[in-house]
């Protein structure tokens, strides 16, 4: 069995003169994505690996989640190819996870996660927002073999503000 907990970033600034990659969290994101940290907390697997896209607002978020569960911000994994907005290539990179991760965090973007989600959910998903997060369980002892999975959980921010 794997479970593969997908959360989008936080809500990020447009109003500031900087690249997509370097854009910063609101409070908003801030606070949402504590709130969803806080949701969850007590229906964590005791062993997770979490990786990150490493643009600033999925860093951010990441961190802040990581500190509200009591997870070792050293141990985040930030990767460049999770910047990505493909769910072909978010699914490319999640089959190369080690066997040996029975439970894995991914911080990243839309619509790379809402797609993901769709094609491997059992059930559709209009959009996944900043700070949601979905829990998908795979009948399998191999990333690389995920197919259609159960979507057992779904947090959305504006639900529990």
């Amino acid at each position: 069995m794997k479970t593969l907990i997908l959360i989008r970033h936080g809500k990020s600034s447009w109003t500031t003169f900087s690249t997509d990659k370097e854009r910063l969290l609101l409070n908003r994101g801030v606070v949402d994505i504590k709130n969803v940290a806080a949701a969850i907390i007590s229906e964590l697997p005791k062993e997770i690996s979490i990786w990150s896209s490493n643009a600033k607002r999925a860093l951010t978020t990441s961190v802040l989640f990581a500190e509200k569960i009591g997870f070792q911000v050293e141990r985040i994994i930030f990767r460049d190819d999770l910047y990505t907005f493909d769910n072909i290539e978010l699914e490319n990179i999640i089959k190369t996870c080690d066997d040996a991760v029975k439970n894995l965090i991914i911080f990243g973007h839309n619509n790379a996660i809402t797609d993901f989600v769709n094609k491997f959910g059992d059930f559709f998903i209009e959009n996944v927002p900043t700070a949601g997060l979905v829990v998908i369980e795979f009948e399998t002892d191999f990333w690389r073999n995920i197919i259609k999975g159960e979507i057992k959980k779904v947090i959305l921010p504006k639900e529990i503000r």
